[in-house]
């Protein structure tokens, strides 16, 4: 069974009265910073409000289904004609990608990730299979019948440039985070310290359907059934620690910010092996890599 570091309600970055009056359904956790919770999955809006066309970015997209609702709240949040300048990707798995074809057509945006995910979104591969066998809970048990992909926006498909910052997204840079995922990255601004990790890490037990309808904040390691590199998702969580952020928004899970996060954030970068690694599984001993090509498996 996952093992986990309780978060105390102050750790919370979100004012659940503004959170209730919001017609658009987000979390705002910055002036131009925001978060849609879609079931058991969160999508990013990086923008002001009001922004207008092309100025704003949307971070990962969400379950199959989910488009009208992100739609909707782009709509509210920054106008009605307004398409963002880019999707940028945490990286490609179902529940990160679900409406990313529709939605870069329809709005006609480009799409950018790690070169390393690239082969799970041009159509040439499918990630490895999940693992049941790890954390228990409905939704680890489940993990094998999850789609593996691939998607295709390879038309829009752009590369992260190498040096870290990105053109679309001005005062950010990203982080390779492996370990969740070979080309996972995360989103760091250093100005106001925010942090954007995807499944680097998260602040529900997502493998748990209990713990995931009801969102006890809580300092997890990245969901097991689909992290592939244990090793590297160690140092990813050292790495991200060793920022010192502010507020985090995680790909499941409520927001957290302040200095009970990180404290717990400190602590799971510490107790990585003991908490967030499982005992057994199919990819504890046998990562699945990219540099043997062990990660990409054949659509």
């Amino acid at each position: 069974m996952v093992q986990q570091i309780p978060l105390p309600a102050e750790a919370s970055a979100i004012d659940p009265v503004l959170d209730a009056a919001r017609a658009d359904h987000t979390h705002e956790i910055a002036p131009d910073l925001a978060y849609r919770r879609l079931g058991l999955v969160n999508v990013v809006f990086v923008g002001r409000p009001g922004a207008g066309d092309r100025n704003w970015v949307l971070i990962d997209a969400g379950l199959p289904g989910t488009k009208g609702l992100i739609q909707d709240a782009a709509r509210e949040r920054f106008g009605a004609e307004a398409r963002p300048s880019a999707i940028v990707l945490t990286h490609g798995h179902f529940d990160h990608v679900g409406v990313l074809e529709d939605l870069a057509a329809e709005w006609d945006a480009p799409v950018y990730a790690h070169p390393l995910e690239h082969p799970y979104l041009d159509g040439r591969a499918a990630y490895p299979p999940g693992d049941p066998s790890v954390g228990g809970g409905l939704m680890a048990a489940m993990a094998r019948f999850f789609p593996r992909g691939p998607v295709n926006v390879g038309a829009r498909l752009r590369a992260l440039a190498e040096d870290g910052p990105l053109p679309v997204l001005p005062g950010w840079r990203w982080l390779h985070t492996p370990g969740h995922s070979v080309g996972h990255v995360s989103f760091w601004r250093e100005s106001d310290r925010s942090l954007i990790v995807g499944d680097a890490f998260v602040t529900t037990a997502q493998e748990a359907a209990y713990a995931v309808a009801v969102q006890r904040p809580e300092m997890h390691g990245p969901p097991m059934y689909y992290t592939v590199e244990w090793d590297k998702a160690k140092r990813s969580v050292e790495a991200l620690a060793a920022l010192e952020p502010e507020r985090v928004v995680t790909g499941h899970g409520q927001a957290m910010a302040g200095p009970a996060m990180r404290d717990a954030l400190h602590r799971l970068a510490r107790e990585f092996d003991t908490v967030a690694v499982p005992r057994t599984g199919r990819y504890r001993d046998a990562p699945a890599r990219a540099e043997d090509r062990s990660a990409y498996r054949a659509p």
